[in-house]
């Protein structure tokens, strides 16, 4: 039997590394290399997987959630780290559970699947780009170097983030006109744009804050951790979350950032007149720089009404209470993420009602496959969305 897979990304290899060794398989990609886009995961370290159990994997997934427990529960984290290792590479792991190669090479990674690729036997056609798919007994695959009929076909062309790694979206209206409805692309962990000017704070990073989002009112995200000002908004690991929250949201939205979490109001406020106290014939400016850095002081102030030059020994309580809010409730109005040319990845895709989530055979086209971004699945960043590719690719593959 002949089949092809249509990109070389995570979900495309590790598909290609699980179909029965008995078909001639034949892996087309139009990058000059194999997994261009593993490379720049984890800033080039690879963030391979999440090593935790399904139902943290599952509580990680933004969009369609239930369409994920086919695939975690069919390969586990743990069934990822078990293949790469008895390939031959080693592992570790970080903070948050987060699964990295030991070397922190994400070539290496990329190197393991060349290995079991070649030792497969599997076909590698690089720098080959599809121009279109005709279905009639087989499948007919024209690209811009050949044709090719393949009984059983599967699409991992990815999302639409990163282009310059070939998840360009040139494919999409091929699957579409395979009869497949493709939920509209939209970028998901990527920084967000503000109302406010905070170009002035642009590089500022922030550790051990608190980040929180309503949307009408309504509390729609909390958690603690980093993020860094940009030139007009905000991007870090606690952003780039929220942002995927926020891909389909509509409504006013207002983000809070809380410069000290770990101190309730009544605590702050004792501690910042104890600082007041010792510093009695300092300004307000310089008396509050042991709270936090120098650069969001004055605009602390500002939003609070206290003038920044005033001396601690002339402050009111009143005064004090309003730094102390400042302090914990930074506010700032989101605006929209940034396009999906800065998104780690894309939300949206092919629609998941029609596949089935036990084969990832497409319940539309009989011997057509899909696995990987290109499915309206989206997560969180910790190695879930690679998972997320690698338990597709692998049921994709092992379905064959």
């Amino acid at each position: 039997m002949k089949v092809g897979v249509i990109g070389a990304g995570a979900s495309g290899l590790m598909a290609c590394s699980f179909i029965d060794e008995s078909h001639e398989v034949y892996l087309i990609d139009q990058n000059e290399k194999l997994g261009k886009k593993i490379y720049i995961t984890g800033k080039g370290r690879c963030n391979i997987t999440n090593d935790s159990d399904v139902e943290n994997l599952l509580e990680n997934i933004n969009t369609n959630k239930n369409f994920c427990y086919s695939p975690f529960y069919s390969f586990t984290s743990q069934d990822m780290i078990s293949f790469l290792e008895k390939n031959g590479l080693k592992t570790k792991t970080e903070r948050g559970n987060r699964v990295f190669p030991l070397s922190d090479k994400s070539s290496d990674v990329i190197k393991l699947f060349e290995k079991v690729l070649k030792k497969r036997g599997v076909k590698i056609r690089l720098k080959e780009k599809v121009l279109d798919i005709v279905k009639n007994d087989s499948y007919h695959v024209l690209t811009d170097k050949a044709t090719y009929d393949f009984d059983k076909l599967i699409i991992a062309c990815g999302g639409r983030s990163y282009k310059a790694t070939g998840s360009d979206g040139s494919l999409y209206p091929i699957i579409e006109k395979l009869g497949h409805n493709m939920v509209a692309m939209k970028a998901g962990l990527v920084p967000v744009i503000l109302k406010e000017d905070v170009s002035r704070f642009e590089g500022i990073s922030l550790r051990n804050i608190g980040l929180s989002c309503s949307c009408d009112g309504k509390l729609i995200y909390k958690e603690q951790g980093e993020l860094v000002f940009t030139h007009d908004g905000l991007s870090g690991p606690l952003v780039l979350t929220l942002s995927s929250k926020l891909a389909k949201r509509e409504g006013n939205i207002e983000i809070s950032i809380d410069l000290k979490p770990g101190l309730y109001f009544e605590k702050l406020d004792e501690r910042i007149l104890r600082d007041f106290d010792a510093n009695k014939n300092k300004s307000v400016e310089n008396s509050l720089s042991k709270i936090t850095i120098s650069a969001l002081i004055r605009p602390i102030l500002k939003n609070s009404g206290v003038d920044p030059d005033k001396k601690t020994n002339l402050i009111t309580k009143e005064e004090r209470a309003r730094i102390v809010e400042s302090i914990k409730k930074m506010k700032f109005t989101y605006l929209a993420n940034k396009d999906i040319n800065y998104a780690i990845i894309s939300i949206g895709g092919v629609n998941v009602d029609e596949i089935n989530p036990s084969t990832m055979e497409s319940k539309l086209n009989k011997n057509l496959y899909f696995c990987g971004e290109v499915i309206d699945v989206d997560a969180y960043t910790g190695g879930y969305n690679l998972q997320f590719a690698f338990s597709t690719g692998y049921l994709a593959g092992v379905n064959i």
